[in-house]
């Protein structure tokens, strides 16, 4: 290439679909050893589109990183190095290079040095909250995309070393055991927002066509797919988008799976771990709650709910609502503002005909549970529906006598339909704050201070806001 013509270059770039770049390439009279020493800044000069740009700098780095490569491989055979000693030609060069390449960045990786206030965090040991957890990610994005010398395309790989030198680093990021999957999730999240204003070009979308990509349209499960994301191999030239139809599988496996009555709970679990980022994607635009459940039905389970939750939060909504309901249930009975309250009357009278200690401390828990709203001033419709028909479309509980050992009911309601069945209030408290959390649904202004107080509980806040 360093000895090519202005002709030969614009031959080159025909042959990449850049006929558009031509004129100015021979207008600025661009050889084979000036393409060769451009620069990040010339590129942006002599191109205007951004896809266009990426796809030069990429092309020219790839040809210098092969040339680098070469001349290292022509070292070791001539100094007849034990490491290499097989004659590499022919269609080995390419794959040995990719691979020797992709030991020298495994071998060379270190973490970058984050800010001083992230340090900081880290050195207390505690799980980050949500702005310094994109903080890292964004350190983390912008170190990786020099380390691939600007490529905006790591490999799955090259994904997993990321995440295993942060995590090894700092082992209580991985505290409940899932870290691993929803790092390495969030870092492929903030490449793909990275790429996203490319992702339209004209010229962008010729490569995906030409590599095998089709807008719109899913190809047959291959045997590559059917491996783990930590084995499948990449294409240097574009990356392959394998997803598509892997994740069809796996949501027609957990929509089958759902009509059982026996379930396989444990493949469950790791079917709903991987398809978590396309089912988040679902949410965060606004996709119908009933198109959500459609597609993972499992949502309706109070386990799967309560898990969806703590892969978002690291919390365990459950025990958290269990502790709050004991510690504060006596208190929120003994107020006085409660004693002439509809469901504290109902309370009492029920009382009378239980002497069980089991029994009753679960009817104070569900009286503390319904009564929050009123301790709070807020709307209790919009919290829950007691004996009558759910009118609202945001989370909310619908309860069948609440106080009646027998016949007592729980059900968690969202867009006015049933979403799941609960076993006691406990769960049903839990299952209402998860709901806010996991379909993403803004917090009515007249349940604001019900659920704020519970959150603060159950995030441990350090100001929580107490019981009036």
């Amino acid at each position: 290439m360093e000895n090519w013509s202005v002709d030969e270059v614009c031959n080159w770039l025909r042959e990449r679909n850049l006929g558009e770049l031509v004129p100015k390439f021979r207008e600025e009279e661009v050889s084979g050893a000036a393409l060769l020493a451009l620069n990040d800044r010339m590129v942006q000069q002599l191109v205007k589109k951004i896809g266009h740009q990426a796809v030069l700098m990429d092309l020219i780095k790839k040809y210098q990183k092969q040339k680098s490569g070469l001349g290292s491989l022509t070292y070791c055979c001539e100094t007849a190095s034990p490491k290499f000693p097989e004659v590499i030609s022919g269609k080995n060069l390419k794959s040995f290079l990719a691979r020797y390449n992709k030991l020298q960045w495994t071998s060379s990786y270190a973490l970058p040095d984050f800010p001083y206030d992230v340090k900081c965090i880290l050195a207390e040991k505690k799980c980050p909250d949500h702005s310094t957890r994109i903080r890292i990610i964004e350190f983390l994005q912008a170190d990786m995309t020099k380390y691939l010398e600007g490529s905006l395309y790591p490999n799955s790989q090259q994904y997993n070393i990321v995440v295993n030198a942060l995590l090894q680093a700092y082992p209580f990021l991985d505290e409940d055991g899932n870290g691993f999957l929803l790092w390495k999730r969030a870092l492929k999240d903030r490449f793909k927002y990275v790429r996203r204003p490319i992702e339209d070009d004209e010229q962008v979308l010729r490569n995906k066509c030409k590599f095998g990509h089709r807008r719109g349209q899913t190809r047959k499960l291959s045997s590559a797919e059917n491996k783990p994301d930590d084995v499948k191999v990449q294409t240097e030239e574009e990356p392959v988008n394998l997803e598509g139809s892997a994740m069809d599988v796996h949501m027609k496996w957990l929509e089958q799976e759902y009509m059982k009555t026996q379930r396989n709970w444990k493949e469950v679990d790791n079917r709903m771990n991987v398809t978590i980022e396309i089912r988040r994607k679902m949410i965060h635009d606004k996709a119908p709650v009933k198109d959500i459940l459609r597609l993972f039905p499992f949502l309706r389970c109070p386990y799967q709910l309560f898990r969806e939750f703590q892969l978002l939060t690291h919390m365990d909504i459950y025990k958290k609502t269990v502790e709050i309901l004991e510690i504060y249930s006596e208190n929120i009975l003994s107020l006085y503002v409660m004693r002439n309250n509809p469901i504290n009357i109902m309370l009492q009278e029920n009382v009378k005909q239980h002497t069980e200690e089991d029994i009753l401390k679960h009817m104070k828990m569900t009286a503390a549970c319904l009564l929050l709203p009123d301790v709070f001033g807020d709307d209790s419709s919009l919290f829950a529906a007691v004996n009558e028909e759910v009118k609202v479309p945001t989370p909310v509980l619908k309860v069948k006598n609440p106080f009646n050992v027998n016949s007592c009911e729980f059900a968690l309601y969202v867009e006015r339909e049933e979403l799941a069945q609960l076993d006691d209030c406990t769960m049903a408290l839990a299952a209402l704050v998860a709901a806010f959390h996991v379909f993403d649904i803004p917090c009515p202004k007249r349940i604001h201070r019900t659920l704020n107080f519970l959150e603060s509980l159950i995030f441990e806040v350090r100001s929580p806001t107490f019981l009036p």
